[in-house]
């Protein structure tokens, strides 16, 4: 190891544990990360924007999102990313894929194995092989009912030291959270009653960073899953990691010095291993996690998802284009992941700030209107507020302000088209890309709202609504895989490549990307709105001389021609470089 590398690591674990011996916890970091016969680099691996391409886009899903059951779903997955994803997307987030108590996966209770009625490490590493494998790493808390809660209630060590105690008369009146229930619960162990804090729900019970021993077992796990071939890591819920009662418990310094230890190691290990925190937060909170390019790789673009569905349930873009135009370019080896769903809801304290109070509320009834779901957080003050929307997002998009209409389908395409056009690497929830409808029945069933928007294929359903070319599944993938084929051919959609906001009506969101060499501009337009609209070829500035193309539609837009009709939700890629 470089004396550079050691000094920055034995910096940060000072930041952490001051009151540690920081030589003999650096070496424990170190051999928790490379144990014996592992490998590492000489140097760091310097920030770079090319860990990444325009090549680059990503599914998100659960691993038994699609079952048959005969065979494994981790078999059926990969089944059916080798039918319709390969050559589409290169990556795959497999949601939690662990055994799980609750949560659907995220109260882990073993790091170590996959759960066996998805398939095993065998399956998950065959995926690995053809895709960039993105699995998350449940920092902040672990299942109640896992061997490690389990042990801590008897008191054996280690265990009997990872989770995180406090008492009720502790100040607690700043602490931020996601959720209604009570932040402290109380447990019976060995030593007698103690309360643990549960940031999330009484079976996620937070692990306790101020002990060494638990960061030193998560880099073990950190390890065990490179090794198993997942390349991206997912920071779940990593604002909550520190505790300090009398504080707001998020987003504290000891916890970003933890994600920039986490950074150190990836630089220096041999494997290209990329960062991406989960920070459901307004945007200074969540660009915070790029540091000064040594924390986070990759954020969430969170105000993405209330944006484009005001923008596209309004017809207009303003509040849209009002957030991107104040958006600063990611630093140099950094990139945005965006992306309009998730295994979760829509999260709307990203919007806060962006969004109008009456211009949210009209967005949560249109929701409402198509079927969706409201759930609430707690404020410090005992008020609850909306906290995400849940719905299915092709069914959110069936719905505007103005009421249902025959434009579904484009509406629907125009969203996802935003993502695709934009700084950063697009990202889809499997939903998304099947058209999947409102799952109340599962909302019922199960009792949580976000079921709704986690229904369950069953395969050989699914494989008949994609034989058929009328249904909204085949419609919507294949409109999504054309562009996303035509897509990862242009240079100027790199993640990192020059963007500038357009200004143009409320009914258009335009941006100008520019590629990294210079060689290939795109105006990237996309009507959100119902009405025709015409657009000057003069208003876009097109430069006289070169071959401009609309690249969707094939046509050839002339600058000084007449004005470019955009239909309803049309999108237009005009490039001077056609692909």
């Amino acid at each position: 190891m470089s004396n550079l590398f050691n000094t920055r690591l034995t910096e940060l674990i000072r930041q952490v544990y001051p009151d540690l011996e920081v030589d003999i916890l650096a070496s424990q970091v170190i051999d928790a990360f490379w144990p014996e016969g592992s490998h590492r680099r000489k140097r760091s691996r310097v920030p770079s924007n090319r860990l990444w391409s325009e090549h680059d886009a990503v599914l998100i899903t659960y691993g038994d999102t699609i079952r048959d059951g005969k065979h494994k779903p981790l078999d059926v997955l990969d089944d059916f990313l080798t039918r319709n994803i390969a050559g589409v997307v290169n990556g795959v987030h497999i949601l939690p894929f662990f055994p799980f108590s609750s949560d659907d996966g995220f109260a882990v209770m073993d790091y170590r194995a996959v759960n066996p009625q998805l398939g095993d490490w065998q399956d998950i590493n065959r995926i690995a092989q053809r895709f960039h494998l993105m699995s998350d790493l449940v920092l902040n808390h672990v299942s109640s009912q896992g061997q490690w809660f389990n042990d801590y209630r008897q008191g054996k060590a280690p265990y009997d030291r990872f989770f995180f105690e406090a008492s009720p008369e502790d100040d607690l009146s700043q602490v931020v959270r996601p959720r209604t229930t009570p932040l402290l619960q109380e447990v019976e162990t060995r030593d007698g009653p103690r309360h643990v804090w549960c940031t999330f729900s009484h079976d996620q019970v937070d692990l306790d960073f101020s002990n060494p021993e638990v960061l030193l077992e998560i880099l073990r796990i950190i390890r065990l899953h490179i090794d198993s071939g997942v390349r991206i890591l997912r920071l779940d819920a990593v604002a909550f990691l520190w505790k300090e009662p009398g504080t707001n418990c998020i987003h504290l310094p000891q916890t970003h010095a933890i994600v920039q230890l986490l950074r150190l190691l990836c630089d220096y290990a041999t494997e290209t291993v990329v960062l991406l925190t989960e920070t459901n937060v307004p945007r200074s909170e969540n660009l915070s996690y790029f540091g000064n390019r040594n924390e986070a790789h990759a954020i969430y673009n969170f105000p993405l998802p209330p944006l484009i569905l005001h923008a596209m349930q309004s017809g207009r873009a303003t509040f849209l284009h009002r957030w991107q135009s104040a958006m600063p370019p990611a630093q140099m080896g950094c990139a945005y992941l965006n992306f309009t769903a998730s295994h979760d809801g829509i999260g709307l304290r990203p919007a806060e700030g962006v969004l109008p109070p009456e211009e949210k509320a009209r967005m949560i009834e249109t929701v409402q209107a198509a079927g969706g779901l409201v759930s609430m957080r707690a404020l410090p003050d005992g008020r609850e507020e909306p906290y995400e929307l849940n719905c299915s997002l092709f069914d959110a998009m069936g719905q505007t302000f103005e009421g249902e209409d025959s434009f579904h389908l484009q509406r629907f395409l125009c969203s996802q088209t935003i993502v695709m056009s934009l700084e950063g690497i697009p990202a889809f929830y499997i939903h998304s890309f099947l058209a999947t409808p409102n799952d109340h029945e599962a909302v019922a069933r199960r009792g949580m709202n976000r079921a709704i928007n986690r229904h369950r294929w069953h395969y050989p359903d699914l494989l008949d609504r994609l034989a058929d070319p009328a249904s909204d599944q085949t419609r919507v993938m294949h409109g999504l895989s054309e562009r996303l084929r035509l897509r990862a051919r242009q240079p100027a959609f790199h993640p990192n490549a020059t963007q500038f906001t357009l200004a143009m009506e409320p009914r258009l969101f335009g941006v100008w990307r520019q590629s990294l060499d210079r060689h290939q501009s795109i105006f990237a337009i996309h009507n959100v709105s119902r009405d025709t609209v015409l657009v000057s070829p003069s208003t876009i500035n097109l430069i006289e001389g070169d071959h401009w193309t609309d690249l969707l539609s094939g046509e050839d837009i002339h600058p000084v021609g007449p004005e470019i009709p955009f239909a309803p939700y049309q999108c237009r890629w005009i490039s001077n470089r056609g692909q």
